[in-house]
């Protein structure tokens, strides 16, 4: 691809900042090219060291990747904001964006009645919270520990955060500094890769297979030095991995004879999975456990329960006292009307069902036609393919958006991502014979018991 935006600059900061400029200004986009090192340094009229030194900088800024023979290229979502007006890309007219990783919004509970019962309690209280009585509510505390008792986390404290996301972002910045290893699920959620990237911190690579994170791998990315391990305990985005009784224990077993490192567990999907947790909260002395209201209710409710050790989630609370202070106690009241509503369960139970039934109707069929697939719990499947390139454009002609294995990789075999919230029955067939198409490129032998890992 032709390089089209010329950075400027006599500095390595002068360089980055313009690079940083052009994102802004959407002459870079997601996936552009920036030009070779000794190239650039040519026509900038300064070392290459110099410009090697830019690209670090925004690298660790989480702005850009290092590609490989594929050079340096803007981060599918560099923590830069870009202009407004520029569209998302989806499919073509008439196709299936099967790309986004959301629920479906047929299947979310309605939130009219929560609301109506939210305003008659305001109106009887008389106001909301103030700065000096803000916090987390008696009655939200209550019943996230009731919901949690479940999964029979240590004893240790509680708290909310605006998102699974928020709550990582807190967790890695009270706890590491610019520098430090963070040991991440590969392939893994595309979001906290960003995040550890635009944090300074640097990802170490577990692989993953459909148990979870491999015990190997965790070994591994302790001995390279990492201070904190983030593991999704079930609907792992993106290979719907589903982390097992013998896993855990064997990472537990891991963790408790390893160095001090900060656990942190996602339960991003959490009433919506069918699958039991596995948690291996205890096994590290500083622990969190994160559970995200938005696949259930709906991404618009920005609320995660944050439980941990004391100190954990006492860094957390204090770093968010200078912050945004706490989680609006309107959102906090509309989650505990979610929670005790019987109907809105029974809503988020038959949404579970539903995106069960589409993961196993399209992974089937795709068995059929002698295509691998993972995908044992949660919205998505991961396809391994021996060409991503060739396969999402491939299936971009046919009138579908998939998700580029690229976006979820550091050292994993390629892959695609299909988010099967909106995926209908009808439309299956037509699906799985077009990706069954885009596969055809090489010859893919992944082990079914081992999604897309590549060492």
């Amino acid at each position: 691809m032709a390089v089209r935006y010329q950075p400027s600059g006599s500095t390595a900061i002068e360089i980055a900042a313009s690079v940083e400029a052009g994102v802004r200004t959407g002459e870079l986009a997601a996936g552009d090219p920036l030009p070779a090192v000794r190239s650039l340094a040519a026509a900038l009229g300064v070392s290459p060291a110099t410009v090697a030194r830019a690209y670090q900088t925004l690298r660790h800024r989480g702005i850009v990747d290092a590609a490989g023979r594929r050079g340096t290229r803007i981060r599918p979502r560099p923590p830069v904001a870009g202009p407004r007006s520029a569209p998302r890309p989806g499919p073509p007219p008439g196709g299936l964006d099967l790309s986004t990783g959301e629920p479906d919004r047929r299947l979310l509970p309605g939130l009219a009645g929560p609301l109506a019962e939210v305003a008659r309690k305001l109106a009887g209280d008389g106001a909301t919270a103030g700065y000096a009585d803000a916090g987390v509510l008696p009655e939200v505390t209550a019943l996230a520990t009731e919901r949690l008792a479940e999964v029979g986390l240590p004893p240790g404290a509680l708290t909310l955060t605006s998102g699974a996301l928020d709550g990582l972002e807190r967790l890695l910045t009270s706890h590491l500094r610019p520098g430090d290893r963070v040991a991440v699920e590969d392939p893994g959620w595309a979001d906290l890769l960003d995040l550890v990237a635009a944090l300074g911190l640097t990802a170490v690579p577990m692989p993953v297979d459909d148990s979870g994170p491999t015990d190997a791998g965790l070994r591994q990315a302790l001995t390279a030095g990492a201070a904190a391990v983030v593991v999704t305990t079930r609907a792992q985005n993106p290979t719907g991995a589903v982390l097992g009784p013998h896993r855990a224990a064997a990472l537990r077993a891991t963790l408790r004879s390893g160095p001090d490192v900060l656990l942190i567990e996602d339960d991003h999907a959490a009433e919506l999975s069918d699958a039991a947790p596995q948690v291996l909260a205890g096994a590290s002395r500083r622990w969190a456990f994160l559970r995200s209201a938005s696949k259930p209710y709906g991404p618009d409710l920005r609320v995660a329960v944050l439980a941990g050790d004391e100190a954990t989630v006492g860094r957390v609370v204090g770093r968010a006292r200078i912050g945004a202070g706490w989680v609006s106690t309107v959102l906090q009241r509309l989650l505990a009307e979610l929670w005790r509503d019987r109907e809105v369960a029974a809503t988020v139970a038959a949404a579970g069902t539903a995106y069960r039934h589409r993961r196993q109707t399209l992974r089937a069929t795709l068995t059929r036609l002698g295509v691998a697939s993972h995908g044992d719990s949660g919205l998505n499947v991961w396809i391994p393919v021996p060409d991503e390139l060739h396969a999402v454009t491939t299936l971009h002609a046919a009138g579908y958006c998939v998700s580029p294995g690229s976006r979820h990789r550091l050292r994993s075999a390629p892959g695609i991502r299909v988010t099967v919230s909106s995926l209908d029955d009808p439309a299956v067939p037509a699906l799985a014979a077009a990706i069954a198409q885009a596969a055809t490129v090489g010859q893919v032998r992944t082990p079914a018991h081992r999604p897309g890992v590549g060492r």
